[in-house]
Formats: structure tokens, C-alpha cells, sequence
């Protein structure tokens, strides 16, 4: 098995404007929000776990620079954004999915809690994608609500004869989605407060087989996680990917 097919390919940065087509509550707390249009064409998106920016504008110079033609999307980083995964894209009918964890603060957050069909939503990116060719017998999926559009996407593009564990933290029992695949999956929903993550990715059985691995939560608790596997269960750090995809407040990572 060759490791170095693992590879990333970067892409044109594009503001897209584009239209809200529907708005649906996956759970509780998970809000679907599809979003399409003309802009949408050309779209690129080939990692299972990019990153688009979302740009919020908060008074109207902000919106006129948006519409400008001459803006660039480098001067985004005067704006409000934040990163989220599309989790679901078809071109050929113009729509692209993004799930939105509803915690109540932040320009995200508040736009996902107010967000009715008809209103707008500025994309850029992604910058780039991770490929991760379907190489290995096996997949570690670890993460949070904010990894399960990664993860989700992951389950969806994997063909049968693969296993896959993931092991997701939640808020409450309510937040379990139904996850679609062709791979044997396994999932084991970890209750945040009730269980611990780090111990249940410490007790893991991992999949037999050339393995790739993942993990996205909150960034401290990353680290943690991912010091687990390369110590207890000695996976093979050139097949695995951790990342931080918040932070806790009072958090003193970097």
C-alpha cells in the first residue's frame, strides 16, 4: 500500500453569493441548510473533510464589499467567518449542503438560527482538499457534532467491503443521526458529561487491516485523543489525520 497516494491538491478561491433552498433539523441541534444557484457552478469540493469559509456581513458597507465586482476574497478576512464542511454537493442540480450545530452565539450560529428560504449566504473556497484514495481495509472516525458532516460525507463515499468505527460525541441521545454507508460501520455515540471520550478511545478494539484514521474535536481534546492512538494503540501516524475544529473557552491552545 502506498501512504504517499494521500496527497493535497488546492483549488481557485471563489466568492460565490447563493440563495437558501430549504432549511431542515437533522436533530435538535443539527440544522441542514441547502443553498444553491447559478453561482454554485464550478463548485469543487474533493476531500470528505474541506473547509469552505462562510462569510457573514454585519451592516451594509460589509454587503455592498461583497457584491462588489472587484472584491477580492483575500479582503474576506475583514469579515465575520467562520469554516464548515459541504456535506453534500450536486452540481448538476445546484445545491450544496451544509449542516449547522445550533449552540446559540457566534455569526454562524445566529445566521443558521434565523435562516429562512429565499435569504442569501456568501461562500469561498474550498482552498483545498486532502485526497484520501480508497486504499485501506479499514477507518477510525473520531470527532463531534462538528465532525459529523465530515464523517457522514466519509460513510457516504465509501464502497462496501470496508469496516469502519467511529466513535462521535454528543450532547444528549437525542443528537444521534442515522449515518448511510455501504462499509460495515460501527458507531459508538459517546454522551459529552455522561462518558469520556479519551478513556472509550483508549478501551477500543480497532479494525483489522491497513487502517486510516481521524479525528476532529474540540482542539485540546484532540490532542488528547490523538496522543492515545499513537501511544496505546501505536497506529500509523503517516494514515491519520487530527485537527482542532474549536476551541473551548479559556482554552490556552494555540
Amino acid at each position: 500500500m502506498n501512504i504517499q497516494a494521500i496527497h493535497r491538491v488546492t483549488h481557485e478561491i471563489k466568492r460565490r453569493r447563493l440563495n437558501v433552498l430549504r432549511v431542515v433539523d437533522i436533530t435538535p441541534r443539527m440544522r441542514r441548510i441547502t443553498v444553491g444557484g447559478p453561482e454554485l457552478a464550478g463548485f469543487v469540493s474533493l476531500g470528505s473533510d474541506d473547509h469552505i469559509k462562510l462569510l457573514f456581513p454585519q451592516n451594509a458597507a460589509e454587503v455592498a464589499a461583497l457584491e462588489s465586482p472587484t472584491f477580492n476574497i483575500k479582503d474576506a478576512e475583514k469579515l465575520a467567518m467562520r469554516d464548515y464542511t459541504p456535506r453534500r454537493f450536486d452540481l448538476a442540480i445546484g445545491e450544496l449542503d451544509i449542516d449547522f450545530v445550533l449552540h446559540g452565539d457566534g455569526p454562524a450560529s445566529t445566521w443558521a438560527d434565523q435562516v429562512q428560504v429565499g435569504q442569501h449566504l456568501y461562500i469561498g473556497g474550498p482552498r483545498g482538499s486532502l485526497i484520501v484514495p480508497d486504499i485501506f481495509d479499514s477507518y477510525l472516525l473520531i470527532g463531534d457534532e462538528t465532525a459529523l458532516p465530515a464523517i457522514g460525507r466519509r460513510l457516504e463515499e465509501l464502497p462496501a467491503g470496508r469496516k469502519v468505527l467511529a466513535v462521535v460525541e454528543i450532547a444528549n441521545a437525542a443528537e444521534q443521526q442515522t449515518l448511510q454507508s455501504a462499509a460495515d460501520v460501527e458507531v459508538i455515540w459517546v454522551v459529552r458529561g455522561q462518558d469520556d471520550l479519551v478513556e472509550t478511545v483508549r478501551n477500543l478494539t480497532l479494525p483489522s487491516g491497513s487502517l486510516y484514521s481521524f479525528v476532529a474535536t474540540e482542539a485540546k481534546l484532540s490532542r488528547q485523543v490523538r496522543r492515545v492512538l499513537l501511544d496505546t494503540h501505536q497506529i500509523n501516524e503517516e494514515a491519520f489525520k487530527a485537527v482542532g475544529y474549536w476551541r473551548a473557552e479559556g482554552s490556552d491552545e494555540e
